[in-house]
């Protein structure tokens, strides 16, 4: 591996004048891509259904085409599911990403073609590995081994032909086979879907590879690393893999997390952001130490970005890059290589910097909790406590939940603040059926919720009756268009209510 790994470099290196390229001349790049989405689905059903043969730029593809979510696009990919073809894009598909749901399903799948693979998702991966080596040209990366930390699905059948998993299952079965070489663990624990035994086998699998880089959510890395260093009695990381030198993550802010992970690796590596969703890879750090993840504008996607301001109305608006301003919220609308036509991802960006385009995930249109990947929104809460509510007699006027985050003695959680018209008479019994029903109707809370290993039972509790109407007082926002946030990923807003909370029942 290490004669190989200075080729391998390399070539990775090559690979700079084309980032370059599509770098400095982004706007040029979205307009070829368009084109090519455009001219090759334009006899698919969906092509046929918007005269996608008569578009001709960026402004006739807007006026024929429809912002679409997820659940309008649906029975499109529900066909594909079942086996028909060219029906959004003009290649066949028989890969789909499972993903968290939206308010009407509990997973979505999202359609993955041979060319969001190896167009988009590959094609990116190798540009950031370009862009590693370019800062770093002293780096071991590729002497040793990436310690791959997937998904919890494994790779599922959906009929004959067609397999559904995590995107990282799915990217990872799909893989060339010198990529193998690169990567640990085996694929055959990688795709595991039981994490209790999945933990074990990585870390008894890994501790004795050279691991020189890692990459996974937060949240399970973070679970890995604490069983590691159990198994081999060490203090440390960096004494398991003296030459770690790079973890990579995304999909959920890492600030909560970093203080954490320098004290357990005990040495100082390189932290690369990225931000690859089952939709596509749209963006990563492409500059050491500076904010922001350089936008990848000649990867299959075509990206359109519109004003937070006009999500929910009838007719939409967005702009296209060249139209952006810095610091202001954007909800980004993707059309891509694997059919999915002006899309809206559900995400907010922010532009940090025009020249080049690069972003910061700001959060998302709703409110949500995703401190541990687990994509709760409102409306999955809103049903919880509806179910709990009817099974304990409880009647809930408002709440509001924030994460707890991962400590060194313990996992995270989720703290929940609710104002009960009626008390439940047992609030044990009411934190057990909530959580239930979480389960139930999120996936991805159920993945995190699994024998408590990287998420513990919520914590709930009762709040005297009218905190929540003096808490929006004291804000000055006391009013029917003013409401408490239900969901936050951070715990500012609970922790200025729980701490008005207790010194009220201090005065009593």
């Amino acid at each position: 591996m290490k004669l190989l790994s200075p080729a391998i470099s390399s070539l990775a290196r090559m690979r700079l004048w084309r980032i370059e390229a599509w770098k400095n001349n982004p706007l040029d790049a979205q307009r070829e891509v368009l084109q090519e989405l455009v001219t090759s689905a334009q006899y698919t059903e969906f092509g046929r259904k918007y005269n996608f043969s008569n578009l001709f730029n960026v402004r006739s593809f807007k006026e024929a085409v429809p912002i679409h979510e997820y659940d309008d696009l649906k029975p499109y990919i529900e066909r594909i599911m079942r086996g028909e073809q060219n029906i959004l894009w003009n290649t066949p598909i028989y890969w789909f990403a499972k993903s968290s749901g939206t308010t009407s399903d509990k997973s979505k799948f999202i359609p993955v073609s041979d060319e969001s693979l190896h167009n988009n998702h590959y094609k990116a991966s190798k540009d950031v590995l370009s862009l590693y080596y370019h800062y770093h040209p002293a780096s071991e990366l590729l002497t040793g081994k990436g310690l791959v930390i997937g998904g919890s699905h494994r790779i599922n059948p959906m009929n004959e032909e067609a397999q559904y998993g995590d995107l990282s299952a799915v990217l990872m079965q799909n893989s060339p086979f010198w990529g193998h070489w690169l990567r640990t663990p085996d694929l055959s624990i990688a795709l595991m879907d039981e994490w209790e035994s999945k933990i074990e086998k990585l870390a008894a699998s890994t501790i004795k590879e050279n691991v020189t880089s890692v990459s996974g959510v937060p949240t399970w890395t973070m679970v890995l690393f604490k069983r590691i260093l159990e198994l081999t009695g060490k203090k440390i990381i960096g004494d398991v893999w003296p030459s770690l030198e790079l973890y990579m993550h995304g999909g959920v802010s890492f600030t909560p997390y970093k203080e954490q992970f320098q004290k357990i690796i005990g040495k100082t590596i390189n932290y690369l952001e990225m931000y690859n969703a089952s939709e596509g890879f749209f963006a990563a750090q492409d500059t050491p130490g500076e904010e922001g993840m350089l936008l990848f504008t000649d990867h299959g996607i075509f990206y359109e970005f519109m004003p937070v301001s006009e999500y929910g109305k009838k007719m939409p608006q967005t702009i296209s890059l060249h139209d952006v301003e810095l610091g202001k919220n954007y909800a980004p609308v993707i059309s891509t290589n694997g059919g999915l036509w002006r899309y809206l991802v559900g995400d907010t960006i922010q532009f940090v910097s025009s020249e080049p385009f690069r972003i910061k995930v700001s959060g998302r249109l709703k409110h949500y909790i995703n401190t541990f990947g687990e994509e709760v929104i409102v409306d999955n809460t809103d049903k919880a406590i509806a179910v709990a509510s009817e099974k304990t007699g409880a009647v809930v006027n408002d709440y509001t939940a924030a994460p707890v985050y991962f400590s060194d003695t313990s996992n995270g959680a989720h703290e929940w603040l609710i104002e009960f018209e009626k008390e439940p008479e047992s609030l044990e019994v009411f934190t057990k059926e909530l959580d239930a029903a979480l389960k139930d109707i999120n996936s991805d809370y159920e993945a995190k919720r699994y024998k408590n290993i990287a998420l513990r039972i919520p914590l709930i509790h009762s709040l005297k009756k009218g905190i929540f109407t003096e808490w929006l007082r004291s804000k000055g926002k006391l009013g029917g268009q003013h409401k408490v946030p239900r969901l936050s990923n951070e715990r500012k807003f609970l922790e200025e209510i729980l701490q008005m909370n207790t010194a009220t029942f201090a005065n009593k």
